[in-house]
């Protein structure tokens, strides 16, 4: 039973994880023999721009191709007049620390959705609280503002009022009592 589930995603010695990945495995391997017999290695610069070519344009997707290619690399590297810059390195572009995944505890996997929600609450009411307490502070500003009473953002302005009525209360008792002292001195004569 295992080896009829394996049977179609192996190919050339590698066994991929589906059947499709395993196909595209043989057909590099097809196109790899058709290279084989047109590419003159004798000409090694001929080599070295199907080799650009095939890295640009990712010609080889699967392990077989890229151990053909890192042939070809080796090749070029080993020609005697052929400058080392000039052969480029192999990219790699998929990660190589994945691999297949692992099945997770159920109870662990509910643990962590719990805490996940837990958290994705405890942001929610801290978004809530914030706003409350800032429509609060604005509030109490507003309030502040509006109010009669001296305090630390109208204090100057209410001490100034003060000290102008008084001063124009003792302006308006001065002004009875010199009228008074006319009145008496002109009574008085």
């Amino acid at each position: 039973m295992a080896e009829e589930y394996q049977a179609g995603r192996n190919a050339e010695g590698f066994l991929f994880l589906n059947a499709e990945d395993a196909g595209l495995a043989a057909t590099e391997r097809k196109q790899i023999a058709y290279l084989e017999a047109h590419l003159d290695y004798q000409n090694p610069e001929q080599v070295l721009a199907f080799y650009d070519k095939a890295l640009q344009e990712r010609i080889f997707k699967t392990p077989v191709g890229m151990i053909y290619l890192k042939q070809l690399q080796s090749f070029l590297l080993e020609q005697a007049g052929m400058d080392p810059t000039r052969v480029a390195m192999i990219p790699v572009y998929q990660p190589c620390t994945g691999g297949p995944e692992k099945k997770e505890n159920p109870r662990i996997r509910a643990k962590q959705v719990l805490e996940e929600e837990s958290r994705s609450l405890r942001l929610r009411l801290s978004v809530i609280l914030n706003v409350l307490l800032v429509i609060a502070v604005i509030s109490m500003f507003i309030m502040t503002l509006q109010s009669d009473r001296p305090n630390i953002l109208n204090y100057r302005t209410a001490i100034l009022n003060e000290y102008a009525a008084w001063e124009q209360e003792l302006s308006e008792r001065e002004q009875v009592i010199r009228e008074k002292e006319r009145e008496l001195k002109l009574s008085g004569d």
